[in-house]
């Protein structure tokens, strides 16, 4: 299925049916009263936060969505029928904004959520309404009130605690399939991930976290570079990130260090609060460099990154190193209770400045 996180929307609630003019025709009865009911409610619109559903892609496809109108209201004390609801199913995550103002409206972030997106109008009053003891036989009626009509724009930002970072190739994908049960497409050239992908990382029973890897950043992303920054929002809602450095790129001429550094630097462009998560570098592909060197490659990547935080030394492919992370980043998720920035331990064998 294709992925698309981002759709607009026109959608109308049901208009109220109308108030009814009536007098009862009962034999013997020269002043039988008013009798017109009222109309009928129009339909409501509901949003329903949809577990099973991933992607917007349904609403790429069918952007006009309306409730009912409600029936009128007829003789002989009969009030119209409400008009037929309708519920528009959204991935867990969706967030509901108004299309012209920009104001957001709802999010949708527990499963099996509802929300009244658009209301339906209400029925106009019948005459049996506008009976008093001076007017006997009133003739008034009013119009059902119109429903509810909005332009919206709907953004799926996923929900995981764990959020994947780093360059093309650095082997995010390789990793969330050596710890989860995610399957993305792994391949030898960049950009083989084009869309999020969620897999959840089972620590023991009941012991479970989520893991988002998204396209790779490159330099220059936020002027369009690449895929761009049209993926980092599904970082947003995430607990901690794991920054993925290839250790042992194929070409010498790429230097580790500049890499990591404009990922970073991306990062902060885009959006300062993603740039203050909680962030841990994750130094990959260790089985491509020779284990005399893996301690002297691993302190100068360090030091020249100027990084105090924590760093993990792992090799995604023969999984050496993913054991330790995943129960660390478990401890960590349980610990944060999604509060941000909090005070990590510091590895004492790399001491610095944190990275520009």
């Amino acid at each position: 299925m294709k992925f698309v996180d981002e759709a607009f929307i026109d959608i109308a609630a049901g208009d109220g049916g109308n108030g009814c003019v009536s007098f009862r025709h009962e034999k013997y009865k020269e002043f039988g009263g008013p009798n017109g009911g009222d109309g009928g409610r129009g339909g409501h619109v509901f949003a329903v936060a949809d577990p099973n559903l991933n992607t917007l892609v349904d609403f790429r496809y069918s952007r006009r969505h309306e409730a009912k109108r409600g029936e009128h209201g007829m003789g002989s004390d009969m009030f119209g029928a409400a008009g037929a609801d309708i519920t528009l199913k959204m991935p867990v995550g969706t967030i509901i904004t108004d299309a012209e103002t920009g104001e957001v409206l709802y999010e949708l972030l527990n499963p099996g959520e509802v929300i009244t997106i658009a209301k339906g109008g209400d029925g106009g009053f019948g005459n049996m309404r506008f009976k008093s003891a001076i007017n006997r036989a009133p003739r008034q009626k009013t119009p059902g009130w119109p429903g509810e009509k909005k332009n919206l724009k709907l953004e799926l930002k996923v929900l995981a605690d764990v959020g994947l970072l780093g360059m093309p190739n650095a082997g995010k994908s390789t990793f969330i399939t050596a710890v989860s049960n995610a399957r993305p497409k792994i391949a030898d050239y960049p950009f083989t991930t084009l869309h999020p992908n969620l897999g959840v990382v089972r620590v023991g029973p009941e012991q479970s976290f989520v893991v988002a890897d998204i396209p790779g950043l490159i330099e220059g992303a936020s002027e369009g570079a690449g895929l761009g920054h049209q993926f980092l929002r599904h970082l947003q809602r995430t607990r901690l990130l794991l920054h993925i450095v290839d250790l042992a790129p194929f070409d010498d001429a790429v230097d580790p260090v500049a890499q990591a550094k404009a990922i970073v630097n991306e990062l902060k462009k885009y959006d300062q609060q993603l740039y203050n998560k909680p962030r841990w570098l994750v130094l990959n592909k260790l089985d491509m460099v020779p284990t005399e060197e893996r301690e002297a490659r691993v302190k100068d990547f360090v030091k020249r990154f100027k990084w105090k935080g924590p760093v993990f030394e792992i090799s995604a492919l023969t999984r050496e190193g993913c054991e330790p992370l995943i129960h660390a980043i478990f401890r960590h998720v349980q610990s944060e209770q999604r509060v941000e920035n909090e005070p990590v331990e510091i590895d004492p064998r790399f001491a610095g400045d944190a990275p520009a």
